[in-house]
């Protein structure tokens, strides 16, 4: 066995063992490309793939490649995963809907509705980004989670006509100033947790496993504590991974 052959088979035990103990792994700083590249060899596939890069407006720069570049990480998404979550300003994200790479498939345009977004110029106020749902046609979707206790009775005795699902308008405040200050980590962009939960009970259960290679403070592996799935987590940025560390009382992975 050659060596490169051997460090590959140790990284994939390293994963698979502290996926078993703690459910997370946190991975060091690397490139987005280079960690799927890195879960594509070592994992496999998973179950559900959250992207939500920088918007390529003010915070995290601009790049001038940006449909490209996002156009590669659906691309890489599509060949290991059942869903894919792909956030950003409505009029970014809309430029991918007639875009998407087979296997997935186009599922649902999901908005985050929020009031408390502060006025910085003079003109209309943000108050919404839209993150697209993309499956593959035979993924898992789970709806008992938004099911009142009737409706999970008559679905119990075979009456239940249909399974109604949660709306595609998620309502959450954003997290600034008092509001969400239990979860804020000073990460510019994070999103509340409520929004995520929202996602991840629709498309994972307790055997599923979750990719998230923009990870920022670590939402993802919140939500994943919090109900029961395993997740891998990493992001570019050393000061998120540290965020992430401190927030989910987990060390990164030595590779």
């Amino acid at each position: 066995m050659l060596e490169n052959d051997v460090a590959a088979k140790d990284l994939s035990l390293v994963i698979k063992s502290e996926l078993n103990k703690n459910g997370l792994v946190i991975l060091p700083p690397m490139d987005v490309s280079t960690s799927f590249e890195l879960v594509s060899t070592n994992v496999g596939d998973i179950d559900v793939c959250m992207l939500d890069p920088w918007y390529n407006k003010g915070i995290g720069g601009v790049r001038d490649d940006y449909n490209e570049f996002v156009m590669s990480l659906l691309t890489k998404a599509s060949r290991i995963s059942q869903h894919v979550f792909l956030w950003g300003f409505p009029e970014i994200v809309a430029n991918f809907v007639s875009r998407i790479p087979s296997p997935l498939e186009y599922n649902c345009w999901l908005t985050w509705y929020y009031k408390n977004n502060p006025s910085v110029i003079r003109g209309w106020r943000s108050a919404q980004q839209t993150c697209l749902h993309l499956s593959r046609s035979e993924a898992q979707i789970f709806l008992e989670p938004f099911l009142t206790e009737k409706q999970l009775q008559k679905k119990e005795e075979g009456k239940l006509r249909y399974i109604p699902g949660p709306p595609s308008v998620i309502e959450a405040a954003l997290n600034i100033g008092f509001i969400g200050r239990n979860e804020q980590t000073g990460h510019p962009a994070q999103k509340p947790e409520k929004v995520y939960d929202t996602l991840f009970k629709m498309t994972a259960n307790s055997e599923s496993l979750v990719f998230d290679p923009m990870a920022g403070s670590g939402t993802t592996g919140a939500i994943a504590n919090k109900n029961g799935f395993k997740a891998i987590l990493c992001d570019h940025n050393p000061d998120y991974i540290e965020l992430m560390e401190k927030r989910l009382g987990l060390k990164r992975v030595s590779l």
